[in-house]
């Protein structure tokens, strides 16, 4: 894990995005599905697309591909608030802080299906902050 920068936190509005459904099949879950309801602006990184879970516990998912070459291949998760993984916010705005980027499930064991971020939750720029990955062997 990085040292904490306070500048990779971001307390954004979400913006209206064109919807768009996800539907990711998975081995244990079924067809695991989402929702886009909007998108973030980053500053000068760049937007990424927020999705909702629209199944068994519904929430917030906010995935990320960035350029890192010790970030995981498949990308990050900054928000899975099904999963506990909500760093507040309100109807106003989200807290986006890239300093709690985490590993899928899937980058450790085989056995996970994970929603990988699309063309719309990838970021040019090399993400130096968070959970760095390591290859486990």
């Amino acid at each position: 894990m990085a040292p904490y920068d306070p500048d990779w936190r971001f307390e954004v509005p979400v913006q209206a995005a064109e919807p768009e459904r996800r539907e990711v099949p998975t081995a244990t879950d079924g067809v695991v599905p989402f929702e886009r309801i909007g998108r973030v602006t980053l500053g000068d990184l760049g937007s990424l697309d927020v999705w909702w879970l629209d199944s068994y516990g519904g929430g917030v998912f906010v995935p990320l591909k960035d350029a890192s070459p010790s970030s995981y291949g498949g990308g990050r998760y900054l928000l899975d608030t099904v999963k506990g993984a909500d760093l507040g916010g309100g109807t106003e705005a989200l807290v986006i802080d890239l300093n709690f980027a985490f590993q899928p499930s899937c980058a450790y064991s085989s056995d996970w299906v994970c929603p990988l971020p699309g063309p719309g939750n990838r970021l040019d720029v090399p993400v130096e902050v968070g959970e760095r990955y390591v290859a486990l062997g």
